[in-house]
């Protein structure tokens, strides 16, 4: 079967990050289970404390071991001045000729950093980028923003992506629109009708602005949450947010927060490691969440990778409602909502039959969003003849390139 290598972003150097691992590892999972042998290739940013740097390469290999990919990892520093576009300076691990033989044998590299170094990229001979910023990414390439290598294949977990749809330029690329995934055998259903509180796990506060000719906003979840502040008022169903807090400003809004009605985890506390965000995941009643500003602005359908993994565990969501979709269900095990009143009503509708809501937040990961399609889908439209036929044979449902947004392919592009 072939051989990819995965690119991550800033996966090893955020400890703390058990859901940003988890983003990736789904993809890792899905070409497993179809018999890939998958190499995961990340850059590592030293800090200058060597200690620390220590830590976090124990900590990150540890993660990868319990999933079976201990011998299977390339991490490298970058290549020093003008780190961009050079190769690697080291490889942590490895030879040099052994990180090299994996890249000219792998049959496919499947990239999600944007900023891969070009040098590092042309050692590949087949290369796929894969967006998971859907209406986001296009907009920094389009303004200048972000410059973005020549790939072979460009995916998309954006349903209106290139389609006439799309509020955003395609940059003059073709895009193959994918779903985002879950690994559905290691996001088991788990139902539990004592379960309390509706939850989310996400950052409060960044440097996140939308920057363009005609318009300047906070696109942080931060103003997305506080435009939905009195919540509890509406509702009698607890709601907890897992933030990742800082002090200052955001220590203050904590306590308002937690003053209307609210309970305020640490993120660090309830899902600084993968194992511990999956608990918390299948701890949680449901998810409760709101989009940043740019989803609305954008009109993408968005849905998050993290709402994917309370569906898989069979915890019904109720999450803001990004814009018109082909695919996306509103009204069992999914709810939509783009006001106070719609959130609120939402919740007291899964209330009223939890466990068929929690049957059908699983049907809806298993029906669209399993990790193994999407990943038979990538390699169906990315390898050669040969490989795409051993697909095939081991693996059906893959063997043809399927549009999983709902949306037709080859349309005319947007301006």
């Amino acid at each position: 079967m072939p051989t990819v290598v995965i690119c991550p972003f800033n996966v090893v150097n955020f400890p703390p990050g058990g859901g940003h691992f988890w983003v990736y590892m789904q993809y890792t999972l899905g070409l497993r289970q179809l018999g890939c042998d998958v190499y995961w290739m990340e850059q590592f940013r030293r800090s200058g404390n060597d200690e620390a740097d220590e830590a976090a390469l124990a900590t990150f290999r540890a993660r990868m071991e319990r999933l079976g990919m201990g011998g299977k990892l390339i991490l490298y520093t970058d290549g020093g001045p003008n780190g961009a576009a050079r190769l690697p300076r080291e490889y942590l691990g490895l030879s040099r000729a052994e990180a090299e033989a994996i890249f000219e044998g792998a049959d496919l590299l499947l990239n999600f950093h944007y900023a891969i170094s070009p040098a590092l990229l042309a050692r590949f001979r087949r290369t796929a980028l894969v967006d998971i910023d859907p209406g986001l990414l296009q907009f920094w390439i389009s303004r200048g923003q972000l410059s973005v290598s020549r790939h072979d294949l460009y995916f998309t977990t954006g349903e209106t992506v290139g389609t006439p749809a799309a509020r955003f330029p395609d940059c003059g690329l073709e895009w193959i629109r994918i779903r985002p995934a879950v690994c559905l055998e290691l996001w088991p259903y788990v139902f539990n009708p004592r379960s309390e509180a509706f939850s989310t796990i996400s950052n409060w506060d960044a440097d996140d602005w939308i920057v363009d000719d005609k318009q300047v906003y906070e696109n942080t979840k931060r103003v997305a949450f506080l435009e939905f502040a009195d919540l509890p008022h509406q509702t009698d169903q607890p709601l907890e947010l897992a933030l990742y807090l800082r002090t200052g400003k955001d220590a203050e809004e904590r306590r308002d927060l937690e003053k209307t009605g609210w309970r305020i985890r640490h993120s660090g506390e309830v899902a600084g490691t993968p194992e511990q965000y999956q608990s918390y995941i299948q701890n949680s009643r449901g998810e409760f969440s709101c989009a940043k500003r740019s989803c609305m602005e954008f009109q993408n359908a968005w849905v998050s990778d993290r709402t994917l993994c309370y569906l898989a565990s069979g915890k019904p969501v109720v999450v803001q409602h990004t814009g018109p979709s082909a695919f996306l269900p509103n009204g069992e095990g999914m709810f939509r909502f783009s006001t106070l009143a719609e959130a609120a009503e939402a919740l007291d509708a899964i209330n009223q039959d939890y466990e068929k809501h929690c049957r059908a937040a699983r049907r809806i990961a298993e029906t669209l969003f399993d990790a193994q399609r999407v990943a038979g889908t990538i390699l169906s439209a990315a390898l050669d003849g040969s490989k795409r036929t051993q697909l095939a044979e081991r693996c059906p449902t893959a063997s043809r390139v399927d549009d999983l947004s709902g949306q037709p392919r080859n349309e005319a592009r947007s301006r």
